[in-house]
């Protein structure tokens, strides 16, 4: 028998000669649609083909699953051989009493051929968009990108706007707004706040798509806008950018509330769900400007334990220049949020900078009068409403984990992968994923089979449209209310049952994003 699988070492395809050995493998579950990755079931020669990036052989009582004993399997992962992602495995198979040497061999041949088959049409496809990138740029005055999943070629004036690391952004955007159409006109966002007018048209071979052609044209009033950050950043050397990275238009308005906030010297409440990153930015709105003195930190959830001795470290930090860091005020016991008032709305903004962080606005009155205190809000989007800037937050990151220089690349299709992710944990969990992969990686670039097994395969398998984004929070918002009760989710909603989970499954939503 003949077994192809995915990357995700599913069955996509299987052949047998005998219609005897076609009854055995379904009994075994070994058909299309099975899932044969080790961590799902243990050893055996396609996920571990699939999981070592290499041949393997496994034979009867080797499988870790006691129905498997009488099976032996050769398996060979199969490589894209442009990138060298695993694309999935080819295994041959048979009893345990009918195995040979030779079946190795035979399959890795086979494999062979099908990465050489690959290899033919990758060329083909690159040679395609290099004519059609050649005649572009001979025609046109402006910066020229073509690309696909895996290939990107820039002219020279694109060169300052766009690097490979960028690569997976464009494609993920050009997707998006080519999704019904072979041709689009608009404004795009690249790195470092440079708003580019694009023309993104599809690049085919007969009904085949080769990849996407983009011209853009930089406005100067942008490029006046980078130069600016540029020296912003040389004089502070921590730009806004790699504070809050990022080309959305999220990102874009933190950028703008930032700097307008941290000009203000005015008591700061910065607002967020867990993991946004809110505990960083005050520390780094204390060094953005070189401030004096220290930063002091002060957890409100202690003040149930002990409130007076919480209250006179209130009352300590507020005396010493520098800033205090003020950490979950909403988690400040209502009975002694008027006290904290009297304190820090008679704060002396000269001599003490007040960062105060939150989740989400409450509605008592004791709390909502604290809030009050802080006149300069600062609201951090959750990263499941910015996934164009998770690309860009991730390589920020790697930067800060590696212990070397340069730091480990993200893979194209890696990066492609976090953009598909839930991350209900935000930055706090890409991090903790992305310091995972950097130990299975041995610090070398990080590819897919580096990361967390449940990160392998992201849920959201297409880009969402805005209107589908806003649709996809809403229903999120509506889960999370109700405790991940569907059909308490559906009455909020004034929808059916039926119709939430098929609004589920088409936007992407599983169960981590639930609370609860």
């Amino acid at each position: 028998m003949i077994i192809l699988a995915d990357a995700e070492a599913r069955v996509v395809a299987r052949r047998a000669g005998r219609a005897d050995v076609r009854d055995w493998c379904d009994r075994l579950f070994i058909a299309p649609g099975s899932r044969l990755a080790e961590e799902s079931i243990g050893t055996n020669a396609v996920g571990c083909a699939v999981e070592e990036r290499r041949p393997f052989v496994v034979a009867g009582d080797e499988h870790y699953r006691e129905n498997l004993r009488l099976f032996s399997a050769r398996a060979v992962p199969v490589r894209h051989p442009v990138t060298g992602v695993i694309k999935g495995a080819l295994a041959l198979a048979c009893r345990t009493e009918d195995g040979s040497v030779l079946m190795l061999p035979l399959v890795e041949e086979a494999a062979a051929r099908i990465e050489a088959r690959l290899a033919d049409d990758t060329t083909r496809q690159e040679r395609l968009l290099l004519d059609r990138f050649l005649q572009t740029t001979r025609r046109s005055a402006a910066a020229v990108v073509c690309l696909n999943r895996d290939l990107l070629i820039s002219n020279t004036l694109a060169g300052p706007l766009v690097s490979p690391a960028d690569q997976p952004f464009l494609w993920d955007w050009a997707s998006r707004v080519l999704a019904a159409r072979d041709e689009y006109c608009g404004e795009l966002r690249l790195a470092g706040d440079v708003v580019v007018q694009a023309r993104c048209t599809i690049v085919r071979e007969e009904e085949a798509v080769a990849g996407i052609l983009i011209e853009m044209r930089v406005r100067s009033a942008a490029l006046r806008c980078a130069g600016r950050a540029e020296r912003r950043h040389r004089r502070t050397g921590q730009s806004d950018d790699s504070l809050v990275p990022g080309r959305s238009a999220a990102a874009e308005r933190v950028r703008r509330e930032l700097a307008a906030v941290a000009q203000a010297r005015r008591p700061i409440l910065i607002s967020g769900e867990p993991g946004t990153g809110k505990a960083f930015l005050a520390r780094h709105l204390h060094e953005r400007d070189g401030a004096t003195g220290i930063v002091t930190v002060l957890e409100t959830g202690q003040c149930r334990d002990d409130p007076q001795a919480w209250f006179e470290r209130l009352r300590a930090g507020l005396a010493v220049p520098g800033t205090l860091v003020l950490r979950q005020i909403d988690e400040l016991p209502v009975e002694l949020a008027s006290r904290a008032v009297g304190l820090v709305e008679h704060v002396d903004g000269q001599l003490v900078q007040v960062i105060a962080t939150a989740r989400l606005a409450g509605s008592d009155d004791a709390m909502t009068r604290l809030r009050d205190c802080f006149p300069a809000r600062l609201q951090l989007p959750p990263l499941r409403q910015r996934a164009e800037d998770v690309a860009d937050i991730a390589r920020v990151l790697v930067r800060e984990l590696a212990d070397r220089s340069p730091p480990p690349r993200l893979e194209p299709a890696t990066l492609q992968n976090f953009m598909g992710q839930v991350w209900p944990g935000n930055v706090r969990e890409l991090r903790a994923v992305l310091s995972s992969a950097l130990l299975r990686s041995a610090r070398r670039d990080i590819a897919i089979e580096h990361l967390p097994p449940e990160y392998r395969t992201a849920p959201i398998k297409h880009r969402l449209t805005s209107l589908q984004r806003v649709e996809r929070e809403a229903l999120l918002n509506a889960l999370d209310d109700s405790g991940g009760n569907k059909q308490a989710a559906a009455e909020l909603l004034g929808i059916a049952r039926s119709t939430l989970y098929r609004k589920i499954r088409i936007l992407g939503i599983d169960g981590r994003c639930l609370s609860g």
